[in-house]
C-alpha cells in the first residue's frame, strides 16, 4: 500500500530550513541508522522509516513540529510523505526517534526534543554520539514518560532489535541478525564477494561435472574395449570369462 499524497488547507511546510547534518560524522550515522532499519524492515509493508522529516503531532498547529535524524513507524505504511502529519496517520506517532549528535547541538534544544517525543508518544527515544569516545543515550516509555535506560552498552532496542555497544571507545550498532550496521560502500563490497565466490562456485562446479563427465566417457570406452576383446576370443572359441 502507498499513503497518497494529500493536500491541506493548512500549510505544513516539508523543510524546517535547517541542515540535515553538521559534518560528515554525523551525516554518516543518519545514513547508516536509516538505510539499514529500511533494510531489516524491507518485508514489512507496515514499517515506515525516514530521516531529517518533520513531524506535526497537532492538527491545525504547523508551529509544533520536530524533525528526527531518523524514525521509524511501526503500524504505517511505506511510500511517499512530504511531512508526517500523526492524524492522517491512524493517530500513530513514530515509536522509534533516533538524534545523532554533532557539536553545533545545543542543551536546550536537546531538552525541547525530548519534551516534544516525550509528550507526543514515542516509545524509545535515542540520542548517539558518535565521536571518540563515543557513546549512546536511551529512554523507553514507561507509564507514559520516557525512563533512561540506565546501560546503554548492550541494550537491544525493542522496536528494532538493535544493539548498542561501546568497543574501545568507539560506538557500535548491530541489526536484529547479530551482524554490525553496515554502510552502503561496505555492503556493496560484500555483494562483491558474493558473487566472486559465487562465481568460483560455479567454475568449481563446472570442473567437476567435466571431470566427472570426462571419468564416465573413459569408463564407456573401457568397457567398450573389453567387451570389443571379449567378441573377439568368443570368435577364436575362447571363453573370455574362464579363469
Amino acid at each position: 500500500m502507498i499513503v497518497p499524497y494529500r493536500a491541506s488547507a493548512v500549510h505544513y511546510p516539508d523543510s524546517d530550513g535547517q541542515p540535515m547534518a553538521d559534518n560528515t560524522l554525523q551525516f554518516d550515522w543518519i545514513a547508516i541508522l536509516k538505510w539499514n532499519a529500511e533494510a531489516y524492515f524491507a518485508n514489512r509493508a507496515d514499517v515506515f522509516v525516514a530521516g531529517d522529516h518533520l513531524i506535526y503531532p497537532v492538527e491545525g498547529d504547523p508551529s509544533i513540529r520536530q524533525a528526527p535524524d531518523v524514525y521509524v513507524a511501526f503500524g504505517r505504511p511505506k511510500g511517499y510523505r512530504g511531512s508526517y502529519l500523526v492524524w492522517e496517520e491512524g493517530g500513530i506517532f513514530p515509536q522509534v526517534i533516533i538524534e545523532v549528535w554533532s557539536p553545533n547541538n545545543r542543551y536546550l534544544l536537546m531538552q525541547k526534543k525530548f519534551a516534544f517525543y516525550e509528550r507526543y508518544g514515542a516509545e524509545e527515544y535515542y540520542i548517539v554520539y558518535p565521536e571518540f569516545p563515543a557513546y549512546v543515550e536511551g529512554w523507553l516509555r514507561r507509564e507514559g514518560r520516557l525512563v533512561e535506560v540506565e546501560t546503554m552498552s548492550g541494550h537491544v532496542s525493542p522496536r528494532l532489535g538493535f544493539r548498542f555497544a561501546v568497543e574501545r571507545g568507539e560506538l557500535r550498532v548491530y541489526g536484529p541478525d547479530g551482524r554490525l550496521l553496515r554502510r552502503p560502500d561496505e555492503i556493496a563490497q560484500e555483494l562483491a564477494e558474493q558473487r566472486h565466490r559465487a562465481e568460483q562456485e560455479a567454475q568449481r562446479a563446472e570442473q567437476e561435472a567435466r571431470r566427472a563427465a570426462e571419468a564416465m566417457a573413459e569408463r564407456d570406452a573401457e568397457r567398450a574395449r573389453a567387451e570389443r576383446l571379449a567378441a573377439k576370443l568368443r570368435a577364436l572359441g575362447l571363453d573370455p570369462d574362464a579363469p
